[in-house]
């Protein structure tokens, strides 16, 4: 296990305002979070619009990412397919590049396609076969089928490599509690999503770390390093400081906020998002700068 803890940020994929991929804006968001002290990075992820990508650009940013990171923090790699066949291949592509991590969600199909306990089981050890890395299991609300407390900790028992579970259920910090009861050794690498909405109650549960935007990654991994040294008042007063500007992104603008902050800064050129997700609207948009301004994160200052 490679131990992860911290902040593991979801990396945003970068389009140019023709929705192409920006390459070198992808690279200078990768900068961004090496001097934020991020903990690891996390791409082609669900909030990274990995929906709107073909193939090709899968593994166009997958390579680029890798290059471009040289070690200098590992990489988790979002592998989901309902086919255990290709979320296999993904995975070992991955693994080839010199990813640390990948992460999947179980297998689903809209709102309808799910599959049982047993059938969730035996996908997870067909996309292992072969893998070496450690595997992320990402329990999210997308997805129909459902991850029981009981369900995680046996996979974490009989796939060795599932080291780590992403919990962004409602009332997580409960889920996280059973399942540090539950899995024990099993499972040590448990963290948190939904931006760090919930990071305290999370951590107080169990959580090792939280994977969230890349809006105040630099700030969230202090939290998180202050909670774990004993710190716990420091923590929680610099979590609920932020959590207005935390709750505004994720109640009222979701995977755009952090494109938006990252232009804004000069990060990046163009914060377009893929048809037929739209723009913020332009009142959201100047209540979130405003908001962020007031806060002064790296991400508007670090270019």
């Amino acid at each position: 296990m490679s131990a992860v803890t911290g902040v593991m940020p979801v990396a945003p994929t970068i389009f140019n305002a023709d929705e192409t991929l920006d390459l070198d804006g992808q690279r200078r968001v990768l900068d961004y979070l090496v001097d934020g002290q991020s903990d690891a990075v996390c791409i082609l992820a669900n909030y990274s619009e990995q929906f709107s990508l073909t193939d090709e650009e899968r593994e166009q940013v997958l390579r680029t990412t890798l290059e471009h990171a040289a070690g200098r923090l590992p990489v988790c790699v979002t592998t989901s397919n309902f086919s255990a066949r290709i979320a296999r291949e993904r995975s070992l592509r991955a693994q080839e590049l010199g990813a640390a991590m990948v992460m999947l969600m179980p297998p689903f199909f809209g709102a309808t396609m799910k599959v049982d306990e047993d059938a969730v089981l035996e996908y997870f050890k067909r996309v292992a076969d072969g893998v070496d890395i450690d595997i992320m299991i990402q329990d999210a609300p997308m997805s129909p089928t459902a991850l029981s407390v009981g369900l995680l900790a046996r996979i974490a028992r009989e796939v060795p490599q599932v080291n780590y579970v992403k919990v962004e259920m409602p009332q997580a910090a409960d889920k996280l509690r059973s399942l540090a009861a539950t899995a024990g050794t099993d499972l040590p690498g448990l963290f948190d999503g939904e931006e760090a909405i919930t990071l305290i109650p999370d951590l107080e549960a169990g959580a090792r770390g939280t994977m969230s935007s890349c809006m105040v990654p630099d700030q969230l991994g202090q939290i998180v390093r202050d909670f774990h040294a004993g710190e716990r008042d420091r923590a929680v007063a610099a979590w609920e400081d932020l959590l207005p500007f935390i709750h505004f992104e994720n109640r009222q603008c979701g995977l755009r906020a952090t494109k938006v902050l990252l232009k804004e800064g000069n990060i990046i050129g163009s914060d377009t998002t893929r048809s037929p997700i739209g723009e913020l609207h332009p009142d959201t948009r100047a209540q979130l700068i405003d908001i962020a301004k007031r806060k002064d994160p790296l991400i508007l200052r670090w270019a």
